[in-house]
């Protein structure tokens, strides 16, 4: 099982408490970093000391980190022209030497929109099908080759298809609970299939659908990782558990209900049961940046019992 962190900026962090934390990341041994996309802040929160760009982001940590994976869930959709995305992204990647991965969604939160003077389409998912098209299209294009593609939201022509990535193949996150839509556009695109903050059985569920469309897409259902993402709420005792809970503004109950929480040996039993349906990636919502304590004692006392 990887543990990834994921982190929420929009609630409040600054690059140098994005740093530390990713920094953190690779020191206690994790597997990856992993950052939202999202421009406002959502609940009672100030926010400050403002938002920071996902991508900005990566790039700086690209150059600061050595063994991390980086990436984004998600990256919306809204935000980015899909060309301009594929050159981010690429190089981003070359930056890392070829350590980021890219979760891309349809976007979602309109107040965010409206605050930034972006635009919110109607018809976000017919956008997000032709941006996948078109993203891995350019970086699958053979060198010297071009690229061209006509959709009803997209129109590019003769484009060179560069930057390439270092990676020779970028892997692709899709996630959500959509029944239909989402398992098909998985099969088609996708390296990894992620499951927000839902039930075990939720997740088999939605795991099953997207097994069976891959089947009828002609790949290989273990050909796709599963992965879950979930927050984390890790404390040696009942107190600690409590004090943690208290500062991210969540029950106890609650959090142990819809994520991991309590002490080690409690979260390394609800891990099993998410393994136990395929899950083989775990992305640990840190919704407290500045208890970097709360990451140590997971890698000490969580992930040193993970086969």
């Amino acid at each position: 099982m990887d543990l990834r962190i994921f982190t929420e900026p929009q609630q409040g962090a600054s690059y140098d408490t994005l740093l530390a934390v990713a920094k953190a990341t690779e020191d206690l041994g994790f597997d990856a970093f992993f950052r939202s996309d999202h421009y406002l802040k959502m609940g009672d929160v100030d926010g400050l000391p403002g938002p920071t760009d996902a991508w900005i982001t990566l790039a700086g940590l690209a150059r600061e980190t050595k063994r991390i994976r980086l990436g984004t869930l998600m990256t919306a959709a809204t935000f980015r022209l899909p060309g301009v995305l594929a050159i981010q992204v690429a190089q981003v990647d070359q930056m890392s030497g070829g350590r980021v991965e890219l979760g891309l969604g349809a976007g979602w939160f309109e107040e965010e929109h409206k605050a930034y003077g972006i635009p919110f389409p109607k018809e976000k998912f017919g956008r997000l099908e032709e941006q996948l098209a078109i993203v891995t299209g350019l970086w699958g294009t053979k060198p010297g080759d071009t690229f061209d593609f006509h959709g009803t939201y997209y129109d590019l022509t003769g484009s060179p298809a560069l930057p390439k990535p270092a990676q020779a193949r970028i892997p692709v996150l899709i996630g959500g609970q959509g029944a239909t839509r989402t398992p098909k556009l998985t099969a088609r695109y996708a390296d990894e299939f992620n499951m927000p903050f839902a039930s075990v059985e939720d997740s088999e569920r939605q795991f099953g659908r997207v097994r069976a469309a891959a089947e009828a897409a002609g790949r290989g259902p273990d050909e796709l990782t599963y992965s879950n993402a979930l927050v984390v709420c890790v404390g040696k005792d009942d107190q600690e558990v409590a004090r943690r809970a208290a500062v991210i503004g969540r029950e106890v109950d609650e959090l142990k209900a819809n994520g991991l929480a309590g002490t080690p040996d409690e979260v390394v039993e609800k891990i099993g049961r998410y393994a136990g349906i395929g899950s083989r990636r775990l992305y640990l919502q840190i919704l407290d940046l500045s208890d970097l304590d709360h990451l140590e004692l997971i890698s000490d006392r969580v992930k040193s019992q993970l086969p």
